[in-house]
């Protein structure tokens, strides 16, 4: 289906914000009936249409049903809504055989009967009818609108096509869900966990990044950390270690860019008295002081060549030398690197070991960019305002929805790393306890995806966003947030499982 179009229609920004407003609702509604009858009110309202019909189609059968119809104190054809089968109507079986939408602007003058129209003290002039489309591309019905002036209905079709389309499926949804049994087995609560190692998110990205920590952190593999500069390598690093079987020993993190060859190389390999001008006494290398533990190798693709072999040794062998030292001895030591450059690019270049690259990239995990992680940016700045107004030892700071707002639409180019000084910065410069827009001296970065996202796709990430923001503001509460939207907490949870913000992104009431 294609997407809606308002620019040649008029007054263009109200008609796409009134359908974007028609939709949330649809979307919050918890009633098959509600959301049926709410679809034909807002089909009249947008084409200006006095009359506005919904019919559902039975994949079956082929049997059309009228289900809800707009045209106040007129009733409803055939007896609507009890049984009456319309799929033989003229008009309406023509839209659904050949699967396209039917304008007529002048509907007195056309060849098709419409018996089937209400009866009404002036005649209905012109006319539009779309198909509209289930989640498995058939048709589910169609959805008509018409008018007692004469004026052309011809650019509503797409923008009406999405609307009963969304409508029709929510309807599907809805009573699909009352059929089930309430008895399911919950979702396992992983939110306190992620937060006790320090990630923060409930995103599908984040969830997939997760999933793949669970799935490597009682291992031994050697795990290889990707990503932009920002996006929390070492965190995730940390979460490895203290949520594997290596939590009781030494977490030891080396950034390879940091120091020089022969510095670096003794820092993590140690060496002995003697070895060199100025080595008066034994120092144990970081191998030896993460044993039994992890270390990460920050920044691997900036370490020396000639350190490289010495690394693989480490990881094939088990075993390190120090400088000055005769013999090398063994250490049990778990290696985590990190990197944002493209290490088989460098290999391909020469000037990254491709033996070493294989060792490491053993369970190699994607870091998702911070713009990536829809809806975890009004999380993080909860959490780092928090951790902001802890270490400044002062009161808890609300969020204005400006800011919020202006948050939501900055791409963050240093992903969580700048998020986290940005409101640092905030909570610092925020005087009356209210962070406001002022405080965040940003501009606006377009998103690349935004411009092929679906209206349904944009839809759904403002309403995740919104959703997510609600839940924090009420502590996790979900009746109190029901309450707050004012729809049924049975609608909050529907549209929570929905849009996949995880149970434990909500805490139980009591």
């Amino acid at each position: 289906m294609t997407e809606p179009r308002f620019t040649h229609l008029p007054d263009a920004p109200m008609c796409a914000e009134t359908l974007l407003g028609w939709i949330i609702r649809l979307g919050l509604d918890d009633d098959a009936v509600t959301v049926a009858q709410r679809c034909t009110t807002a089909a009249a309202q947008l084409s200006q249409c006095e009359l506005s019909q919904l019919y559902w189609r039975d994949e079956n059968s082929g049997r059309l049903e009228l289900i809800a119809q707009y045209l106040p104190g007129a009733a409803l054809p055939g007896g609507g809504l009890s049984g009456a089968d319309f799929q033989h109507e003229q008009l309406l079986h023509f839209v659904i055989s050949h699967n396209r939408a039917l304008s007529l602007d002048n509907v007195a003058n056309s060849v098709y009967e419409r018996e089937f129209l209400p009866v009404t003290n002036l005649p209905w002039h012109s006319l539009v009818c779309v198909p509209l489309i289930s989640r498995h591309m058939t048709i589910a019905g169609v959805l008509l609108c018409a008018s007692q002036r004469l004026r052309p209905l011809l650019g509503w079709e797409s923008s009406l096509a999405q609307l009963g389309s969304f409508a029709l499926n929510q309807r599907a949804l809805i009573r699909s869900t009352c059929s089930m049994p309430s008895s399911a087995p919950a979702k396992r609560d992983d939110s306190v966990t992620r937060k006790k190692v320090g990630l923060v998110g409930n995103s599908v990205a984040m969830d997939a990044t997760c999933r793949l920590i669970e799935k490597v952190k009682n291992t031994t593999y050697t795990v290889l950390l990707r990503g932009e500069t920002g996006t929390g390598k070492e965190v995730v690093a940390r979460a490895i270690h203290f949520s594997g079987p290596r939590s009781g020993k030494a977490f030891v993190v080396q950034n390879c860019a940091a120091f020089p060859e022969g510095l670096l190389e003794s820092e993590l390999f140690g060496y002995r008295k003697g070895a060199f001008t100025g080595a008066e006494r034994h120092h144990a290398g970081l191998f030896d002081a993460a044993h039994g533990g992890t270390l990460l190798l920050d920044e691997i693709g900036d370490m020396p060549l000639s350190l490289q072999a010495k690394l693989l040794r480490v990881l094939q062998e088990g075993e390190v030398r120090p400088l000055g030292a005769s013999a090398a001895h063994k250490v049990d030591v778990r290696i985590i690197a990190a990197t944002h450059r493209d290490l088989s690019a460098m290999v391909a270049q020469g000037r990254f070991r491709e033996d070493l690259y294989y060792r490491l990239a053993q369970f190699p995990i994607e870091l998702p960019a911070l713009r990536e992680r829809e809806g975890d940016v009004l999380l993080l700045a909860r959490d780092f305002a928090t951790q902001a107004c802890a270490a400044l030892n002062r009161g808890a700071v609300e969020w204005s929805s400006a800011a919020l707002d202006q948050l939501s639409s900055y791409g963050f180019p240093g992903n969580v790393r700048e998020l986290k000084c940005l409101v640092e910065r905030a909570v610092l410069l925020c005087d009356d306890n209210v962070i406001l827009p002022a405080h965040l001296p940003l501009s606006p970065v377009p998103d690349a995806t935004e411009v092929d996202a679906t209206l349904r796709q944009r839809l759904e990430r403002v309403e995740r966003v919104f959703l997510i923001d609600c839940l924090h503001k009420n502590r996790g509460n979900r009746t109190r947030t029901a309450r707050e939207l004012g729809v049924a907490r049975r609608t909050l949870l529907y549209r929570l499982a929905r849009l996949k913000i995880p149970a434990g992104n909500a805490l139980e009431e009591g």
